[in-house]
């Protein structure tokens, strides 16, 4: 059994004051509200009920934290880009998130997840500029890949790679692969590199 499945929900956060001791090593798990974050974030850890999975967009509204041991912990953000959340929390959500990517030391990486069928809207390309422009390793997960025939999946792949300059070697700063929490697709490629990333591949 992968080591992601000891994980634990520790708790949630607020406010950067309410997060854990900046500490150690984390890896941020981001994209837009209904793109599967949830299911991922289960599939990797193996683990049906870690995070809460709704048909109700924006349901994510504060950072959770989930922790392997004392060093070691992945981090759920407020799912971006709902319309029907009040503007007031949404600007709420934006700030925490932005202060949180800019100011956590302890983390190492961002896993964009992104849904296949609908990919590099505006949300994710201002993500992916914004973890370039902090020099921050992002690694694009194209969920929900079974609701796509081999070839589109295929081919949305190649795109998505080719626009991003994703060009697979190990320190890329930018990598992307398929995903399917129910079809058990690309599960293992995610988890080494959260792994990796954690200091622990």
């Amino acid at each position: 059994m992968h080591i992601l499945h000891t994980v634990k929900f520790s708790k949630s956060a607020n406010a950067m004051r309410d997060l854990p001791p900046d500490s150690g090593a984390e890896v941020a798990f981001a994209g837009r509200s209904n793109a599967g974050k949830s299911s991922a974030l289960n599939a990797l850890a193996a683990h049906k009920g870690l995070a809460r999975v709704s048909k109700t967009p924006g349901r994510t509204q504060l950072i959770n934290i989930f922790s392997l041991d004392d060093a070691r912990r992945l981090v759920d953000l407020p799912g971006y880009g709902y319309a029907k959340v009040p503007v007031g929390v949404r600007d709420h959500w934006r700030e925490l998130v932005d202060t949180y990517l800019k100011q956590r030391k302890a983390l190492k990486g961002v896993v964009l997840i992104i849904d296949s069928r609908h990919p590099l809207k505006e949300f994710d390309r201002q993500m992916l500029a914004y973890a370039e422009a902090i020099d921050l390793p992002c690694h694009v997960v194209l969920t929900k890949s079974d609701k796509l025939s081999r070839s589109e999946a295929a081919r949305t792949l190649a795109l998505v790679r080719a626009e991003l300059g994703a060009d697979g070697s190990a320190d890329a700063r930018v990598s992307v692969q398929l995903f399917s929490a129910t079809a058990k697709v690309g599960l293992d490629e995610a988890r080494d590199v959260v792994m990796r990333w954690l200091g622990s591949a």
